[in-house]
């Protein structure tokens, strides 16, 4: 196949990659706190504070991505077919249960506030998904990827938080191994749905860079992470916050060249062209004459 205008889309910035780099951090967060809660654990109210903000700060730099900014309601009148609408309003519905967890302590509030962290992580990768013009984005792949990113990026979020003295669940050394490794193989089904695609070679170019940061980078994060849940204190803290360091920085870079610099538009593909009359390669047709 011969493929051309496989030009950068330039509609989406670092604005709108703000977004996925910082929403999907804190509805992870906000999704791994309301699991704290399922497996008996008991997190401080106020560690949902930070997911919020989070969330709020990617939402607000789509506010600011958006051309015409004070018609952001708008983007409520779509949910039959939005996934950017069914984010906007998981994202009405989270931020003021995850407010009320945090004002009034109930288990049961941080839970829906985790579920809904989830459900808005969710429709971010489903948002890349429908961009059907973007090769790096309409891959299948790329809807476990996100999710997987996000949670880890969470976890390295309440892996920091733990290191500045927050109690954070017994189990969140561990929980970040297995994200980080999860996210690792999510990485490498991507990579490899790209290659079947035959993704845009500039696009495959630029994502092909954090190969090591999302597969030998997810083994040192899980190896730093499985030695914190390990180690005494303050040892042990101080890998986890390196590891949770490690989480967040790897992806939130990819999602920001996925978004900005690896979005090669689709364009227009051709089967080998040949000289002639349309009809004359026809097999309906054999013994038309081809026309010079």
């Amino acid at each position: 196949m011969i493929r051309f205008a496989t030009k950068l889309q330039t509609h989406w910035d670092w604005r709108a990659a703000g977004n996925f780099v910082f929403g999907g951090a804190g509805s992870g967060l906000l999704a791994l706190l309301g699991a704290a809660v399922l497996t008996g654990a008991s997190p401080h109210p106020w560690t949902v504070l930070p997911a919020l903000a989070l969330i709020g700060a990617g939402l607000a730099c789509v506010w600011l991505e958006i051309g015409r900014p004070w018609r952001a309601l708008n983007v409520f009148r779509h949910a039959q077919r939005s996934w950017m609408t069914r984010e906007g309003m998981v994202a009405a519905l989270a931020m003021p249960a995850g407010l009320a967890a945090a004002l009034s302590g109930q288990p049961a509030l941080l839970v829906a506030a985790g579920v809904l962290g989830l459900a808005f992580l969710y429709c971010q990768a489903r948002i890349l998904r429908a961009a059907k013009g973007v090769p790096a984005w309409r891959e299948p792949a790329v809807v476990p990827l996100i999710v997987a990113t996000g949670l880890a990026e969470g976890a390295g979020v309440l892996a920091l938080l733990g290191g500045a003295g927050v109690a954070v669940p017994a189990w969140l050394g561990l929980a970040l191994a297995v994200l980080a490794l999860l996210r690792a193989l999510a990485w490498r089904r991507y990579r490899a749905g790209l290659q079947r695609a035959q993704a845009p070679a500039a696009a495959q170019a630029r994502l092909a860079r954090f190969d090591p940061w999302l597969g030998r980078g997810g083994l040192v994060v899980a190896v730093l992470a499985v030695g914190a849940a390990l180690a005494p204190s303050p040892a042990g803290r101080a890998l986890l916050v390196l590891a949770g360091l490690a989480g967040i920085g790897a992806g939130w870079a990819m999602k920001a060249a996925l978004v900005t610099r690896a979005a090669q538009l689709q364009g227009y593909a051709f089967g080998h062209l040949r000289r002639g009359h349309p009809l004359a390669h026809s097999p309906a047709n054999p013994s038309a004459r081809t026309t010079r």
